[in-house]
């Protein structure tokens, strides 16, 4: 409201302004006709006047034919009224009315006074009294959050009970402060909330607002850096000081790596605006003053370009992992949705767990929502399982595109690509098992074979990785097999399975030629966000080894995939029809015709295990398989990082040389 009748105070002076300067600058002309006093006696004496009307030194009146006339005339002619007699004018004497000396003082300060008005009246907006105008660059802008405005409690999240279990310790210092410096303890200065994208931090963050019976202020990293020198750090500086007028409190600043970055990064030195606001928010924090009171609460999902400096106990005292959830994990979130929407009570939540593995929080919710939306459109009364899984399809394999015209034969070949990935999935052992193929095009894929795994993966073995090249080669080596040509379908297969095999090589130590040693030098570019780079630190006959094992690798895992595809030939082709004919099967279609075809053959292990009950927290994301005519997800490079999010590696496409997609791929 205040903001309200600040517009329309303004808005009044600008017009009574506007209407103060029409009427002085904007007077109507008249059609006076100006007479000389020569004029003037002449048309008295010719008696072509009648009446005159006089005013101080000024005469004016009308000629006989209407036209009205102004002269002005010395008033020591003495004459003139004798005369005006003598022609039967008739004579009105009106008296001059002086203008005031208030008025004429305003009139003739008017333009100065308006001109000062405007200039306070600018910068009274611009300076914003401390908020939003354009001159308050060193104001806060930290928003203090109203306890009515939040609902957000550590009741709503889920799948991260440690650290939910250091924030509330934080709430519980806050508000008994006495309890925790009993024995000489102190207030912590800051937590750091690390994690993915999507994984609840911002959400942890309103949950402390919702949870701490104290003032809450939030702010966004980007909030700090200006074109302007020096204003990062004045607002840095008017945070603080908010702060301690308010203490106790928390200040929760979001994305803090826009802020934070190490410094020396980049071309600006100690003099870049960015680094002189990290360097006063470092003396704020702890610094000659304490800030006793003021909590700072941060998140950020890049730890690695924080400057140490920020990361020290003293400044960030607590750096609390956020990972993405383990399978207990996702069932209390989907539990959590289930409650805020109108689910079937028939939903068997731990199966729904178990098969969005790498979910994190944000992906679950869009799991749910998309169930909702898809739930409105059919007109379903409450949100089932199926519902569920067709939700889940779409997020991890894409929209179906069944409008799209694909040949016979182009959809026979994808038939046998995604059947030949298929199958030496379900064939080969350590590997995550199969889940569905279909050749429905789905996003930018026209065929997809997923893999779903039935725990949380921490490690990979080297059979594993094998068995996951073996896998990528099933299509290709199936289409070669079965039509004696390739395609460039297969394109991004042979990258990833490449790109797999020589971190095997390079980065992992499972040559058994080249031993347990890493070849190439990460470098990390500061200036670049500490992108990582790679520097050749061998020999050219290490290059030449290297190159050998790589071929080994692939060698070894081609000859596999052709031998279980020719001594199976007859369920690839099988399965190929059975994708023809229903375009989309599970694993229960195809051990079913396997055991058709192979009775007594094949002993069926691949049955997904109940939840575990294990708390651990999963230290990679677990391989899910998703790409055109098949999706199997490549280990990340760092096995064991809890904050690795689920990745999804569809092969989308593949470009030929003219870098124009083929209509004929499959990806």
């Amino acid at each position: 409201m205040n903001t309200f009748y600040k517009n329309l105070s303004m808005w009044l002076v600008i017009g009574l302004t506007m209407i103060l300067l029409f009427n002085l600058f904007n007077k109507p002309q008249s059609n006076t006709h100006a007479l000389t006093y020569s004029e003037f006696i002449t048309n008295v004496d010719n008696k072509s006047i009648n009446r005159v009307t006089i005013s101080g030194d000024t005469i004016t009146g009308s000629l006989q034919d209407g036209t009205p006339f102004k002269t002005v005339y010395p008033v020591s002619d003495r004459e003139l009224i004798p005369i005006l007699r003598q022609a039967g004018v008739d004579i009105t004497v009106k008296e001059v009315q002086k203008d005031s000396v208030f008025m004429t003082i305003f009139v003739s300060w008017f333009p100065m006074l308006l001109l000062i008005a405007v200039w306070i009246f600018f910068m009274r907006q611009m300076q914003g009294g401390g908020k939003g105008g354009a001159l308050s660059f060193g104001k806060n802008r930290a928003k203090l959050t109203e306890q009515s405005d939040n609902k957000v409690t550590f009741a709503d999240v889920a799948g991260i009970d440690e650290a939910k279990e250091e924030l509330e310790e934080i709430i519980d210092f806050l508000k008994d402060p006495g309890k925790f410096t009993a024995l000489g303890g102190r207030i912590p200065t800051g937590v750091l909330l690390a994690g993915s994208p999507g994984t609840g931090k911002t959400l942890l963050a309103k949950a402390i607002a919702g949870e701490a019976d104290v003032p809450f202020f939030s702010i966004s990293g980007s909030d700090f850096v200006e074109m302007f020198v020096g204003v990062g750090a004045s607002r840095v500086r008017d945070m603080f000081a908010q702060g301690k007028k308010n203490a106790p409190c928390i200040i929760f600043i979001d994305e803090i790596d826009a802020v934070g970055r190490h410094r020396g990064a980049g071309l600006g030195g100690g003099h870049d605006e960015r680094e002189q606001t990290l360097n006063q928010l470092l003396v704020e924090m702890d610094g000659f003053e304490t800030n006793d009171g003021v909590i700072i609460v941060a998140a950020t999902n890049r730890p690695d370009v924080l400057d140490p400096a920020l990361l020290r106990p003293g400044r960030f005292d607590r750096q609390v992992v956020v990972p993405v959830p383990d399978v207990r994990g996702r069932k209390k979130i989907l539990e959590i949705y289930a409650r805020k929407t109108k689910m079937s009570a028939e939903v068997d939540l731990d199966v729904l767990a178990r098969g969005t593995p790498g979910f994190s929080g944000a992906d679950l919710e869009n799991l749910v929502n998309e169930a909702a939306l898809m739930a409105a459109r059919t007109g379903a009364k409450e949100i089932d399982l199926e519902l569920l899984e067709k939700a889940k399809d779409k997020i991890m394999m894409g929209a179906e595109r069944r409008s799209m015209i694909i040949n016979d034969k182009e959809k026979k070949v994808t038939a046998y690509h995604e059947a030949g990935h298929a199958l030496i999935a379900w064939l080969l052992e350590d590997t995550d098992p199969l889940h569905k193929v279909t050749i429905i095009p789905r996003g930018r894929a026209l065929g997809l074979t997923m893999q779903l795994p039935t725990d949380d993966k921490y490690t990979h073995s080297k059979t594993f990785l094998h068995n996951t090249i073996c896998i990528l080669y099933g299509g290709r080596i199936a289409e070669q097999i079965i039509f004696n040509e390739i395609t460039t379908g297969a394109g991004n297969d042979i990258e990833r399975a490449s790109g797999m095999a020589r971190k095997m090589v390079c980065e992992w130590g499972m040559s058994d030629d080249l031993g347990p040693l890493t070849y190439g030098k990460k470098e990390e570019q500061i200036f670049l966000g500490k992108e990582i780079g790679q520097t050749r630190d061998f020999s050219e006959e290490t290059a030449r080894k290297i190159d050998q094992a790589v071929r080994k690798i692939i060698d070894n895992a081609v000859e596999t995939v052709t031998r279980l595809l020719e001594e199976n030939r007859d369920i690839l082709t099988r399965m190929a029809e059975e994708l023809l004919e229903k375009e989309t099967i599970v694993l229960e279609d195809i051990e079913a015709l396997i055991e058709e075809l192979r009775p007594g053959k094949y002993t069926f292990k691949k049955k997904k295990p109940p939840v575990t009950e294990e708390k651990k927290e999963p230290a990679t994301e677990p391989e899910s398989s998703q790409e055109d005519r098949s999706a199997h997800s490549e280990p990340e490079e760092e096995e064991t990082g809890p904050e690795q999010e689920f990745m999804q590696t569809p092969d989308r496409e593949n470009e030929t040389p003219d870098e124009k997609q083929d209509p004929d791929e499959r990806q």
